[in-house]
């Protein structure tokens, strides 16, 4: 028997990383003879950061029929509660401990704590890397994610280049990366490499109506999916750009967005998110790089720049968990046209509707999607790839059978079975 924690943002947050760590305390609960406890911030940013992290419209509850206790004690803002974190944590006794880290401002009361956890407690602390090298960096990202992950016996990575960038990071350590669980390595050297488990969270529904939501949205034959939050790194610029290309050439087309604009959950009106917003554009400012900025990023504007309004849906907003399904299912492919990536969520949501996958050669991708297989992958950078990939995935459509055997090893069981050793 195991006792584990998985110390992440608990479920009643949104987002990627809330769904990752939920999907990992379930997949270690659903394994006999586990006690498993999510450990979760209550804030999971500086105060100054106008933007609203809690999952206010779904109402599904993503941890009924499990055992998992969750504690909702981490602020990020109170130095306190991190000591309180490092005290429950203790009196848990946990055989394991696995932080998810997906942010380099997280760093200081992350590593924080994990000093406090290695030093005091005999469970193994294990980093689940979703990225080492920032998306949108900073001067400080690298200090910070030093510092917030260099106290872990173990490593967890998704791809070949997040391990690269962690020896980068740390070059006098002696690491050896494994496939598996390798409990021969010596503790601080481990890297296991695994994969994006596919969600299991959100499942197809064999009794959806696609075809009336299809025509009620007033979509053509060809659908192309962007989905999840718009951030300037996933390229939505590029996939708006890319299908205003193909949309010259073709009437049978449309693209659906489906996401939050990041940047814009709070009412513009209200004082403190105007507080807020100049506080937080003041520290962008200091630490941020000028090209990395989001604040000015528009684009939603290039539907109308573009003239393809008529063949653009937009729902621009964010998707309670019980509505996903019917997005994917009434989509053909997913569009990935990243700038930069570390496995994503989306394509882990796409891979569990057996949705081929447009990406770009960046990051990952050239490791998951099998270009002709179960996607195309697209030079980064080039709006006339993007456009003929999307082309391609008409005239020459991908086997969705092949999405699912492409993916069939990659289930969360496998994952935890894998941590574990």
């Amino acid at each position: 028997m195991s006792r584990i924690v998985t110390f992440g943002p608990g479920p009643k947050f949104k987002g990627g990383i809330a769904n990752y760590n939920t999907s990992l305390a379930k997949a270690f609960d659903r394994m006999d003879g586990n006690e498993v406890f999510i450990v979760s911030w209550t804030q999971q940013y500086p105060a100054i950061i106008p933007r609203d992290f809690i999952d206010r419209k779904s109402t599904t509850n993503l941890i009924e029929g499990t055992t998992i206790r969750v504690n909702y004690i981490t602020n990020y803002n109170n130095p306190v509660s991190w000591y309180r974190t490092f005290h429950l944590i203790k009196i848990l006794n946990p055989d394991l401990i696995i932080f998810q880290w997906a942010i380099a401002i997280q760093g200081i009361p992350l590593g924080w704590i994990a000093r406090k956890l290695i030093k005091k407690t005999k469970a193994e602390v294990i980093f689940d890397l979703h990225f080492v090298r920032q998306k949108e960096g900073s001067s400080l990202d690298m200090t910070l994610t030093r510092y917030g992950i260099k106290n872990a016996h173990t490593y967890v990575v998704h791809s070949y280049k997040t391990a690269n960038e962690l020896k980068e990071l740390f070059p006098r350590r002696d690491f050896r990366i494994e496939e598996k669980n390798d409990r021969s390595i010596p503790d601080f050297n481990r890297i296991i490499k695994l994969f994006h488990p596919v969600y299991d969270m959100y499942k197809p529904d064999p009794g959806f109506d696609s075809s009336s939501l299809k025509k009620s949205l007033g979509l053509n034959e060809h659908v192309f999916l962007f989905f999840g939050f718009i951030r300037k790194y996933k390229g939505l610029h590029h996939a708006i750009s890319a299908f205003a290309e193909l949309a010259k050439t073709r009437d049978d087309v449309s693209l659906l967005i489906v996401g939050e604009s990041f940047w814009h959950t709070l009412d513009s009106k209200k004082v403190m998110t105007k507080l807020k917003n100049l506080l937080f554009a003041f520290f962008k400012s200091i630490f941020l790089r000028k090209k990395d900025d989001e604040r000015n990023y528009r684009p939603l504007d290039l539907i109308d720049q573009l003239h393809i309004r008529d063949k653009v849906c937009l729902i621009n907003e964010f998707v309670p968990n019980e509505e996903v399904h019917k997005y994917f299912q009434v989509s053909d492919c997913i569009l990935l046209f990243y700038e930069t990536a570390t496995p994503s969520g989306v394509e882990s949501m796409a891979c569990n509707f057996k949705m081929p996958i447009l990406a770009t050669r960046v990051g990952h991708f050239p490791e998951t999607v099998k270009d002709g297989y179960n996607g195309y992958l697209a030079d980064p950078g080039s709006i006339q790839s993007m456009a003929e990939v999307m082309k391609k995935a008409i005239e020459k459509p991908i086997d969705r059978g092949n999405v699912f055997a492409a993916s069939k090893e990659m289930s969360w069981d496998i994952y935890a079975k894998a941590i574990l050793g």
